[in-house]
């Protein structure tokens, strides 16, 4: 009994990233599609060498996303760049029209003003055990809330403390920069302000 051609698996054909048979003008107009396409496709910010996979070697991966960002004026998503990489977001004022009528599950996330302040503090004095946010906000952290951010991915474990004890240490992670649109913790606002509006010590 033969095997049967169609059933063996056939690989995909090798992209051709550099398009050499194209003018200039669609060219690039692809790249931006296919840019456009992986940004789409992807459910977290995706770095400029992933990027880099789909277009020539001449392209410059910046000047591809300012062309699509600037395809985007007036959609109601928009091109950001988050945790070292771009992704597609929707604009801050369609906020209530997705939370009314969209299913978006924990996307959300629905912080509460505390969960807010703690994730603050533990972005802040990284890498911080409990004791540490004890300190900071004069009354203990339940093991609950701490446990809530974890499950959601907004917080990790750090390195042991090098205390008595060597407790555990808290982080912020890639969720975190991604649900606040940070590209690194050197996007935090400045520590004074936040001082200042009393959510540091």
């Amino acid at each position: 009994m033969g095997s049967n051609p169609m059933a063996k698996h056939r690989p995909e054909p090798e992209l051709d990233r550099e398009l050499a048979d194209l003018p200039p003008e669609l060219r690039w107009r692809e790249w931006m599609r296919r840019i456009e396409a992986v940004l789409f496709a992807s459910a977290s910010p995706v770095p400029r060498e992933d990027l880099a996979k789909v277009v020539g070697q001449e392209a410059s991966i910046e000047l591809l996303i300012e062309d699509i960002r600037a395809d985007l004026v007036g959609r109601s998503f928009e091109i950001t760049k988050a945790a070292g990489g771009w992704m597609f977001r929707t604009r801050p004022a369609y906020a209530p029209a997705i939370r009314a009528a969209a299913d978006i599950g924990d996307q959300g996330m629905d912080l509460s003003a505390l969960d807010v302040a703690v994730l603050t503090a533990i972005a802040y004095h990284q890498p911080i055990t409990r004791e540490g946010l004890k300190d900071i906000f004069a009354k203990d952290i339940s093991r609950d809330l701490i446990g809530r951010l974890h499950a959601r991915g907004l917080i990790g474990t750090g390195p042991r403390s090098p205390r008595r004890g060597a407790p555990y240490t808290f982080v912020t992670t890639e969720e975190f920069l991604v649900l606040f649109g940070l590209e690194t913790l050197c996007d935090l606002p400045d520590r004074e302000q936040m001082q200042d509006a009393g959510l540091l010590k």
